[in-house]
């Protein structure tokens, strides 16, 4: 049987990412490349 969940629960810290986190997803988002080709994907990580 499946469990439900009513209870709210306790309300969680404002939580923040540290700059060093957000500067290596917008350079590995800059580095990455996909191309289409017919029917498959290629993702190159060009750095």
């Amino acid at each position: 049987m499946a469990k439900l969940y009513t209870q709210e629960s306790p309300k969680q810290k404002n939580l923040q990412p540290k700059k060093e986190s957000i500067d290596f997803i917008l350079n590995y988002s800059k580095a990455l490349s996909v191309i289409n080709c017919k029917d498959k994907k290629f993702e190159l990580l060009l750095n």
